[in-house]
């Protein structure tokens, strides 16, 4: 007997590093006390494996093994006590109770016991019975410090906010002022409707560390938020002359601005925090990103107001990823893209890892022009997101960009082996641009496959639906099915030109010319002066069946004004012949 407990002990002492101090003490001492008494050496066997099994975490294991201790000897309060820990932790809240219950019965002086029994009862969220627990604890162990604060928290949970505070007053009396307890205050008489008593533990923070600029806003907020916008002026005015410049001082100022509506002023003191060298990289710009949001949502205020501002911002923090990664997408939206690039590139060297920067930049190359561009910068990211499907997707937009067909359409089909269905817009989105590719290659049966497949995906989706009825059209396949996707197409984005000149053209294979000549004639119209060739090309076909050759001719002359991509533009407008 005494081998294995010397055995037991030293296992203990082998894991003491990775066991709290006093829950390590608890343990030895009550588990020789359980070795000691009983009916012998195999139940002194059972509760060392179920301790064991407990440190490995094989929770099962070690439950099964509790069970068969406590059933060979009930006397032994701890066996219980583990028991309502594992049941507690697997949410089998009426076994964990009960557990306890039975070592508390045993032992009832043990706080470790009356501990468990409270966090249980709050898991069953009946807050008041566990602060009564805890409020007895208190009781007996009046030298613990964070008992009051434990207890406070249960009254506030089971909305006694007077209890709670009575609680948080013993825990000042036993840990001298404490900010998180006095805010704790601050909140509850705030929960309780007594505005003046918050303000007056405010005001205890401010007498403590009149040094300290966040406790006039604390108390500033308290009578802004309670329709004493006077009281919260006189704060916030005394504050500034105590401690000119600091942070907290402006963005209370500032706040108490916008509430009260003075928009002048509030943009006159944001603009200081944000700039204020006393915060943090990371305080700042979220301060930013808020003044950012409170401008007018116009292009012009937003550079007059904002960019001065982030510019200072930049130039306090040159090598901080996220404040000129900001600073790009604020380039982004007002149409400076090339600027944007530059600081984008900047970020990303310091911090390669951002995966959503890169998805920016590769997005703002996706146009034709920049193919080399899209290129370059997906083979870049792909270095480092080997397995992002939207990567992939990109460089194969790259690639059909600069006409490399075959590249485009291996890449395509990587991003969508890799994208999850979970996305299904997104994989019916490269689906399309897969089509798109097999389209332009001349594999009209892998083509259309693959805009049944991006249609299976988004049945309504209009561009899918207008795409796949234009191609059929212009191969003159499946017109009555093309016919149906265009016109859905139309119902769904009425107000789409292009869209309008899908369904005439189909109009106009079907050799219904009157009725394509006004479609596409609305598509013109709605298009404006950002009607493309392609439409006016459309419009002069149509014209020439119609037999009216001098409206065709001129519609032609526009379409090639317009740079459309036809290469017979120049025979049908010498010849005024239609060629298709």
């Amino acid at each position: 007997m005494r081998s294995f407990l010397l055995k037991y002990l030293l296992l203990l002492c082998s894991l003491w590093a990775f066991i709290p101090s006093s829950f390590a003490q608890k343990e030895i001492s009550d588990t020789v006390d359980a070795a000691k008494t009983g009916p012998g050496p195999k139940s002194d066997e059972i509760y060392f494996n179920a301790v064991k099994a407990k440190m490995k975490d094989d929770t099962r294991h070690a439950e099964e093994l509790f069970e068969e201790f406590a059933k060979q000897r009930p006397e032994v309060s701890d066996a219980w006590y583990e028991l309502a820990k594992i049941y507690d932790g697997e949410k089998n809240l009426d076994k964990a109770q009960d557990d306890i219950k039975k070592a508390i019965a045993i032992d009832d002086a043990n706080k470790w016991y009356q501990e468990e029994y409270a966090t249980i009862l709050g898991d069953r969220r009946d807050y008041l019975a566990a602060a009564g627990v805890m409020a007895g604890l208190c009781k007996s162990a009046p030298e613990d410090p964070s008992y009051p604060i434990i207890t406070a928290e249960y009254y506030e949970r089971a909305q006694k906010y007077d209890e709670a505070i009575a609680y948080l007053d013993k825990a000042l009396a036993r840990n001298g002022p404490d900010e998180d307890i006095l805010m704790r205050k601050v909140q509850l008489y705030l929960n309780n409707n007594k505005v003046d008593k918050a303000a007056d533990v405010a005001q205890q923070l401010i007498d403590l560390d009149p040094r300290n600029g966040k406790y006039y806003k604390e108390l500033g907020e308290i009578y802004d938020d309670n329709n004493m916008a006077a009281k919260a002026a006189i704060v916030y005015k005394k504050a500034e002359l105590a401690l000119p410049g600091d942070a907290s001082v402006q963005l209370g100022y500032a706040e108490h601005y916008l509430k009260t509506g003075d928009t002048t002023s509030y943009f006159l003191y944001i603009k200081k925090a944000v700039v204020n060298k006393g915060l943090d990289a990371g305080s700042q710009l979220e301060l930013l990103k808020a003044y950012i949001q409170s401008l007018p949502n116009n292009d012009s205020e937003l550079r007059v107001q904002g960019m001065p501002v982030i510019r200072e911002l930049v130039a306090q923090h040159p090598d901080d990823a996220d404040v000129l990664a900001f600073f790009g997408e604020f380039l982004d939206v007002g149409n400076e893209h090339d600027s944007a690039m530059v600081v984008y590139k900047k970020s990303l060297a310091i911090t390669p890892g951002n995966y959503n920067l890169w998805e920016r930049v590769l997005r703002d190359y996706a146009a034709p022009k920049d193919a080399d561009s899209l290129i370059k910068y997906s083979e870049k990211a792909l270095r480092l997101f080997p397995n992002q499907s939207v990567v992939h997707f990109f460089n194969g937009i790259g690639h059909n960009n600069k006409k490399e067909y075959p590249a485009a359409i291996k890449a395509i089909q990587r991003g969508i082996n890799l994208q999850p269905d979970s996305n299904p817009q997104l994989l019916s989105e490269m689906y399309t641009q897969l089509a798109d590719v097999y389209h332009t290659t001349k594999q009209d049966e892998l083509s259309d496959a693959a805009f049944e497949k991006a249609l299976e995906l988004e049945p309504k989706d209009p561009f899918v639906l207008n795409n796949y009825s234009y191609y059929l059209s212009e191969r003159g396949k499946k017109l009555d099915e093309a016919e149906r996707m265009s016109k859905k197409s139309l119902e769904l984005k009425p107000d789409q030109a292009t869209f309008m000149d899908t369904y005439g053209w189909i109009l106009y294979q079907n050799g219904e010319y009157p009725k394509a000549k006004e479609y596409i004639q609305k598509a013109i119209d709605m298009a404006g002066p950002n009607a493309d060739g392609t439409l006016y090309d459309h419009l002069g076909n149509v014209y020439f069946k119609l037999k009216e050759k001098d409206k065709a001719t001129e519609s032609w002359k526009k379409a090639k004004e317009k740079g459309v991509d036809d290469p017979n533009i120049d025979k049908k407008i010498s010849e005024g012949k239609l060629y298709e």
